[in-house]
């Protein structure tokens, strides 16, 4: 959120995180893709606007959560950190939270 001063108040604009949503199955060779997916997400607009500093990726549409996914989120993470900015998960199932925590990515496990 952002706020400015105005006739003696603060006025509040709520700023939206942009969303990425990754349903279905994830094989290997969609992570290339997905990253390219999401860098075009984080490009600056050419009109001065920013890149958003935050991307929900929403994974509620998983159908199968196993190591090719959290590859594809790890990749993702390190696409978004290389532009300033970061992914936090959406609609993350137990499954996939026990998974990340497990293969020692708990920074991505922090769910929106």
């Amino acid at each position: 959120m952002s706020s400015r001063p105005g006739d003696g108040l603060f006025r509040v604009d709520a700023i939206e995180p942009a969303v990425m949503r990754i349903p279905g199955r994830i094989n290997p060779a969609d992570v290339p893709g997905l990253c390219e997916q999401l860098s075009e997400l984080l490009r600056d607009d050419g009109r001065g606007g920013r890149s958003p500093a935050e991307v929900h990726c929403d994974v509620g549409g998983l159908v199968h959560v196993n190591l090719a996914a959290v590859d594809a989120l790890a990749r993702l993470h390190l696409t978004a950190r290389r532009r300033g900015s970061w992914v936090r998960l959406r609609n993350a199932g137990p499954e996939l939270i026990a998974l990340l925590e497990l293969v020692g990515l708990p920074e991505l496990a922090d769910a929106a």
